[in-house]
């Protein structure tokens, strides 16, 4: 074991639309004003906040999920994160004691702060209370005993009234303000379906948004207190993650240099990933899992490039909105033909939610890369949590039979034809097979974090060096 001396603060709330990732990204941009190297994570499998964590930060924002992960690799997540900073700060996810439908706390922000054994910040909405703060702060520090609530920012503050009437609730309660932010919504972030929108959408928009609430934070929040009570988390014991570990691959992996893997010495095959507007989720551990099985990670944009990185002897297409762009992908014919050829040639492909829609024949009426025989098209419904799924058919991104979790996050629905064999079988919450295996494609709804698994990255990047 190892011990990591890491400053650490967990920003929660009591519920979603508290203000979280106002405090967190404000922090986290306050803090790197002061010349601090500021960790930024976010509990649970959002894509969008890390993007502004990055952007304030200077670093990669990185995703801490009990679900998809495992509870075990919380903390070494995070070590690896968070090497060599001064201080990390964790955004929560939804209310405090909030996680997977029916699994107690499993993938809750108080999980998560448990197992880094970090303070606790509580970002309460104050707009519609006054000495009914000090009741809902208490129950929320008393529900769970090994749950470290070390203070309290009070958000949407109305007056100084109002403020007033707050702190002496909370002197009596015995709970610390650590700030107070008044109502401020010339500082909010656009949001549409899915959330905030990202970072890559939005950037110079985005700059002025992360630095106008780094001076709403600075102005209204005591940062020296902060950092004091950031300090009182014990040195953590564990052993940081690192995607150059093998042992951490699956039993059946067979180790680069091994018959049908990438061959010692061999120049590394070249795995283009998408970027740009339309396609912005991803884990940064993935790349640094690709990177490390030996690939030459490269990105190019769908919305812009019209032809494939020299050598791509791989194709990953995440998540992201391309129902927002789907006219622009459309237009871009000569890429849309290439990543077809490509596929039909049988080059390994491994696309997920954004990356399944544009692999399809249309989206909303407009053409795609047709690689697969189906249409795709926005709906009402929202598919969002958590499943559990065993890959049904052997691809090259996962033997038939690997398990893994991941979360659907997703308002499109899809009209498959016929051709393809299922990607997952969906064991919880319910029952149903998902996605599309045909030739070298896997494509699937199926968000996945591959820490958890680091036998798909290596197995993917061995396809790519056998097609290279």
């Amino acid at each position: 074991m190892t011990s990591f001396p890491i400053p650490r603060l967990v920003i929660a709330a009591p519920s979603s639309g508290s203000g979280k990732t106002t405090v967190a990204t404000g922090l986290m941009a306050a803090f790197s004003e002061r010349g601090l190297a500021v960790s930024p994570h976010k509990a649970g499998p959002d894509y969008i906040d890390p993007g502004y964590h990055a952007l304030a930060t200077g670093r990669p924002g990185r995703n801490l999920d009990a679900f998809m992960c495992g509870p075990d690799l919380v903390a070494p997540l995070f070590a690896h994160g968070a090497a060599g900073c001064d201080l990390a700060v964790v955004e929560g996810v939804m209310g405090l004691y909030d996680g997977a439908a029916g699994r107690g706390e499993l993938a809750s922000t108080a999980q998560v702060a448990k197992l880094l054994r970090a303070p606790v910040v509580l970002v309460v909405d104050a707009s519609s209370q006054s000495r009914s703060v000090a009741a809902l702060v208490h129950g929320f520090a008393s529900f769970d005993p090994q749950v470290r609530l070390g203070g309290v920012i009070l958000n949407k503050v109305g007056s100084d009234r109002h403020e007033v009437m707050l702190r002496e609730a909370l002197e009596e309660a015995g709970m610390p303000v650590l700030g107070v932010l008044r109502r401020a919504p010339q500082v909010a972030t656009p949001s549409r379906h899915l959330g905030l929108v990202p970072v890559a959408e939005r950037h110079t928009d985005a700059l002025a948004s992360v630095s106008a609430l780094a001076a709403q934070v600075r102005a209204g929040c005591d940062l020296d207190a902060l950092m004091a009570l950031a300090r009182t988390a014990p040195p953590l014991e564990c052993e940081a993650w690192s995607p150059h570990r093998p042992e951490a691959a699956s039993p059946g992996f067979e180790a680069p240099g091994s018959e049908g893997g990438l061959a010692a010495g061999g120049a590394a095959p070249v795995i283009a990933v998408a970027g740009g507007a339309a396609f912005t989720f991803s884990y940064a551990e993935h790349t640094e899992l690709l990177t490390a099985a030996g690939a030459e990670v490269v990105t190019f944009d769908p919305l812009r490039d019209e032809a494939l990185p020299p050598g791509t002897a791989g194709l990953v297409i995440g998540g992201g909105f391309p129902e927002m762009y789907a006219p622009e992908l459309s237009a871009n014919e000569p890429l849309r033909a290439a990543v077809a050829a490509f596929a039909a040639a049988g080059g390994p492909v491994a696309a997920e939610c954004a990356g399944l829609l544009y692999l399809g024949r249309s989206l909303d009426g407009k053409p795609m890369c047709g690689v697969l025989d189906a249409d795709a098209r926005m709906s009402e419904r929202l598919t969002l949590g958590y499943r559990e799924a065993v890959a049904v058919s052997d691809s090259a991104l996962a033997r038939a039979g690997t398990r893994l979790r991941g979360h659907e996050f997703h308002r499109t629905v899809i009209e498959p034809g016929a051709g393809a064999a299922p990607a997952w079988g969906f064991t919880h919450p319910e029952r149903r097979v998902e996605g599309f295996v045909q030739q070298g494609v896997h494509a699937s709804y199926l968000h996945t974090h591959w820490a958890a698994e680091p036998s798909v990255a290596r197995r993917f990047t061995e396809a790519a060096a056998a097609r290279r």
